[in-house]
């Protein structure tokens, strides 16, 4: 949120920049400033109710077009911590100070929305953006149908956790396209049952060598650019429908906060490489063990190159909250495009030991029944 120009420190790194005149609606029946609305996916007047579809430019693309990466230029992650720049409000004048990489917010003074220009010298603008089709009054019953399913959250919990007010968020995305073709070696087993010297069953397993080739094509591998948030609690949003994109327009940001990429291109495709390794990997085995009718693999190696390589800077929504139990805060996220959430809650030592006892009871039956 913005602070005061009053106590400033000169000292830090500034630049002075104004907001845009798109998100300085204003509604013809009663002059308030309008927000995005998730429920329409127009704009909205907070004050008296008035509705607009927000205009579409048919000579421009719908969504988001896909860059080619091997000519890509801004690759630096820019994760500027302290830097901060000054925004003047054009509705009412006034200054405020923000983190350099937040282009959207709220005017303290006059409750404007406040969009800045999404790039600068520096760094790109978003090609796309998901815009909130979840309200927060629908996140906030998410939650609560979400912790009501935690097995080992205390039951007080269960009824007294209520969200505190939803931050509205619009958080950088990195996704990458790819052609791959791999190369790989290793062995796979088949498992064998026999008698041992004692008569019980041994299970053996016979090796043999395998190499291929494999190909396959990767859409839409996310990588989330933002170092300001739990990356656990984001990674447990996904996934996200990002086909569903449409081409930035400052308006479908207007009333929430945003934030513009930290981890450039650069190191977010190094994170998508790594991803895309691991799931080669797997689907890797998978076909190993059909065509083979095995049972293991193992010792596997895969050399990949990639091709078509292209890639989409998108923002995408999180309504983020919290609660408190015992004294203590815990933080959530829901997803403003399918509502999944994700977040911590309280755990009850005496639920967690009387499963664990439940379980070491049934598998202890188990065992003497079999033998």
């Amino acid at each position: 949120m913005g602070k005061e120009m009053s106590g400033f420190d000169t000292n830090l790194d500034t630049e002075t920049v104004s907001t845009m005149k798109e998100t300085d609606r204003k509604c013809p029946s009663c002059e308030g400033v309008m927000d995005f609305d998730p429920a329409t996916g127009g704009l909205s007047c907070p004050y008296c109710g008035h509705k607009e579809t927000i205009p579409v430019n048919k000579q421009k693309p719908e969504s988001a077009e896909e860059l080619a990466l091997k000519g890509a230029d801004k690759l630096e992650s820019c994760d500027w911590g302290a830097a901060t720049k000054t925004v003047i409000c054009k509705a009412c004048g006034a200054e405020s100070v923000y983190d350099a990489l937040e282009i959207a917010a709220v005017c303290p003074f006059c409750g404007s929305n406040q969009v800045m220009e999404a790039s600068d010298q520096n760094t790109m603008a978003p090609g796309g953006v998901i815009p909130f089709q979840v309200t927060d009054k629908q996140a906030s019953g998410l939650f609560r149908s979400w912790i009501k399913k935690k097995w080992f959250c205390p039951k007080l919990a269960k009824e007294s956790a209520k969200a505190k007010n939803f931050k509205g968020v619009y958080l950088p995305y990195w996704t990458f396209d790819a052609s791959t073709s791999s190369s790989y070696k290793g062995e796979y087993g088949k498992d064998k049952r026999k008698k041992g010297p004692d008569g019980k069953d041994v299970l053996e397993t016979d090796w043999y060598r395998v190499k291929g080739t494999y190909e396959e094509a990767f859409d839409d591998e996310l990588v989330c650019a933002t170092t300001n948030h739990n990356q656990s609690m984001l990674l447990g949003l996904e996934p996200y429908r990002t086909a569903e994109n449409k081409a930035y327009k400052p308006e479908y940001i207007a009333g929430f906060y945003a934030e513009r990429y930290a981890l450039g291109i650069r190191e977010a495709w190094e994170a998508a490489k790594e991803s895309i390794r691991l799931k080669l990997k797997s689907n890797i085995e998978r076909e190993i063990l059909r065509r083979n009718h095995a049972d293991q693999v193992r010792n596997l190696k895969v050399d990949t190159t990639y091709r078509n390589m292209t890639y989409k800077y998108l923002l995408l929504p999180v309504w983020i909250s919290s609660y408190k139990y015992k004294d203590k805060i815990y933080q959530f996220m829901v997803n403003g495009q399918t509502g999944k959430v994700s977040g911590k809650a309280p755990v009850s030592v005496p639920k967690v030991v009387i499963t664990i006892a439940g379980v070491i009871l049934i598998i202890a039956l188990i065992m003497w029944m079999f033998y």
